[in-house]
């Protein structure tokens, strides 16, 4: 059996949610540097409903001031 890193989306976007206060953005902040119509995607990232595209968490990491690993919740998954 082999143990491998699974993304933890409710812990991740708490985690985002918690980076972005902590880094005094507002969600609306992020939404205009990244050009998104609407917040949205944002607050599904912060939910845990999705995950932001690779090119997104570039942008939002360099916005938080982190690291892409500070951002993202990890646990290990057995794999047979």
């Amino acid at each position: 059996m082999n143990m491998i890193p699974t993304i933890n989306m409710e812990k991740t976007g708490e985690n985002i949610k918690t980076l972005r206060k902590n880094a005094g953005l507002k969600v609306r902040d992020i939404q205009d540097v990244m050009g998104f119509e609407s917040p949205q995607a944002i607050y599904r990232w912060e939910a845990g409903g999705a995950m932001p595209k690779i090119d997104n968490f570039i942008i939002l990491s360099k916005m938080l001031q982190v690291s892409i690993n500070d951002i993202l919740v990890t646990e290990e998954t057995l794999y047979p």
